[in-house]
This record gives C-alpha cells, structure tokens and sequence, in this order.
C-alpha cells in the first residue's frame, strides 16, 4: 500500500497534507491565556515545522485579532518556511464577544486585509478566505474586491468557507478560488452532498476544519463536565444532553476500530479524511505539542479500502445526534 502523500495541491497553492488550526489557542475552547500557554502554543508551531505542518490556519476574529498577532510572533524571522491562511468577514464587536455581524463589503475587505497584515506582520497573506458570506452583498463584489488584494501584491490565492456549491461556481467566474473551507469528518460529512465534487470540476481544493469532530472523535471528551466553563461547545448540540450520550456510541466504535489496527482514534479519523482525495486537507486543532505529535502520525498512516468501508459503515451521512452549530449561527453557513 503507497504512504499517503506529504503534500497536496489547492487549486495553484502546494500545502502539506494535514495543516495546523489555530483558533484553539487563542479563543472558544476554553484557553485562557497567559505566558505560560503562550508560551506552549508558540511552541507548537515551531513543532508543526519542524514534522512538516507549516500550513497555519487563523483568523481576524479569533482572539478578536490576538490570534493573528500570535501566528505573526511564531513566523517572525522565518516567513517563507510557513504557508499562511486568514480569514475576514465575521465582525466582533470587542467590548461584547457575543456581539458579531457578517461584513463582505468591498471596502470592508480592504481595510480587514491591511489589519491582518499589520497583525501578522507579513507582507503578503498566502491563503486568504471570506469567514461567512454576507447575504446582503453579492459573492461577486466580495470577491472582485478580493480579486484586488490579489493584483495590489497582498494576497497570493483566495478561499471561500462555509458557501454553497452555487456561489463558489458564482466565485469562480470573477477570480479562480484555490480552497473551500468547511467543516468535514466522521461525524460531519455534508460535503459529499455534491461540494466537494464541485470543488474539483471548478479546480478548488477543499480545506477541513474540525476533522476530530471538536475533539470529540479523540476519545478524550468523556462528560460535558470535561469542557471549561466558558467553552463553546457547551452550548453546541452535539455536545449536550442525551445527543452526547448518543455520540459517545459513534466514538466507542471509532475506538475499538482504532485499537484493532494499533493506532489512536485521532489518527484513524484523520487519515479517513486525508483519505478522501488528494485535494482534501484536514486542519485539526491543538494547542499542545503532544496532541500535534499524536495528530501528525496520522500522515503516515494508509487506510485500505476494506477501512474505508467499515469506517462507512461506522459513521454513515448523518451519524452525529444533533446540528453542528446553535440554530442562531446555522443560519450562516452553506450560503
């Protein structure tokens, strides 16, 4: 059986095969930040480098901007090692987080790219998405003003998260759209619906965050009570009530799989993913090298087709008990 390949193409952007999720380390996940996890986030990306995951994926609204300013610390100095994806339009409101709005307006998209570049403290953004699409902006101007990013030398390729497979078609007509981003894994896989078939007609490849489910796919979510007291996903679904005793069921199953074959259920449910095409990039999130050191083995791991199938069987479309965001946030995704 051939190793799975250490590198993947998005549209015209070459990414190692798994790339790194920020977020976690600056925001949602209950991180409450010091020096000290600071200091062991830094420190994971300078070991997401140092096995062959420089792609680092953030966001303008993670960490109301303190994210962007931690991967920007990280790259200092060695820039051109890493591959660097961030994403604008999700607009909070800094006195209260749980304020926030969807902004894709052509002026917005501007100003959003210089802050990001300050942040960052780079010159030009690799990899740079619309967060959510605005319903009250046509995809077209968005992403003709992101077009502009583009020829002005600030950024090299463009993404779109979280839209439909109508408006990356409507997207891709103003400007070629290297990566689509949306949540995809065992227990998430509305993608196959026709996105990701899409994506390849249209020469898009496809970026997906949450491959662990949250974390939940690891195993090591045991009881609601396992979440800080200001983490999200306590308010997610999935994670409450009798629809996390119900997924509990699908993760005991990717365990027993898991240990039959002698690797961690977060290695199985990312090689599934990297699995599905060599246009299919996972970003699992962690903001601690063990977890990272545990991760990467998964790029090494090949999975027959006979996996593939009692993966299938394990974890069918529809599987998770449970929507994957609170209805008021639903309502922003798949645009």
């Amino acid at each position: 059986m051939e190793r799975p390949p250490t590198m993947k193409r998005l549209g015209d952007l070459m990414v190692p095969a798994m790339g790194l999720g920020c977020m976690g380390m600056s925001a949602f996940y209950g991180a409450e930040r010091s020096a000290e996890t600071e200091r062991e986030a830094l420190a994971t990306i300078d070991r997401a480098l140092e096995v062959g995951v420089g792609f680092l994926d953030t966001a303008d609204m993670y960490g109301v901007g303190a994210n962007e300013e931690l991967v920007g610390r990280a790259i200092r100095g060695r820039r051109d090692r890493f591959v660097v994806a961030t994403k604008f339009g999700i607009v909070v409101d800094p006195d209260d987080l749980r304020k926030r709005r969807i902004c894709g307006r052509p002026d917005y998209v501007r100003a959003a790219c210089d802050a990001s570049l300050r942040r960052l403290g780079v010159d030009t953004i690799d990899l740079y998405y619309l967060h959510r699409l605005d319903p009250d902006v046509p995809v077209e101007d968005t992403v003709g003003a992101m077009a502009d990013l583009v020829r002005a030398g600030k950024v090299r390729h463009l993404g779109l998260s979280e839209v439909d497979a109508d408006t990356l078609r409507r997207a891709c007509v103003v400007h070629p759209i290297a990566a689509l981003q949306t949540e995809y894994s065992l227990w998430s896989r509305e993608p196959e619906d026709g996105l990701i078939t899409a994506c390849r007609a249209l020469g898009t490849g496809f970026v997906a965050y949450s491959p662990l489910g949250r974390g939940f796919l690891t195993g090591a979510i045991r009881s609601p009570d396992d979440f800080a007291p200001d983490d999200v996903r306590r308010f997610f679904p999935r994670f409450v009530g009798e629809n996390f005793r119900k997924n509990l069921d699908l993760v005991a199953k990717v365990e027993a799989m898991a240990a039959e074959r002698g690797v961690t259920p977060a290695q199985l449910a990312l090689a599934w993913v990297m699995a599905r095409g060599d246009d299919v990039v996972p970003i699992p999130g962690t903001r601690r090298r063990v977890h990272l050191d545990d991760n990467i083995l998964a790029m090494g791991l090949a999975l027959d087709d006979d996996d593939l199938a009692a993966l299938d069987a394990i974890a069918p479309d529809g599987v998770a008990a449970g929507a994957r965001y609170p209805e008021q946030l639903m309502g922003a995704v798949k645009r």
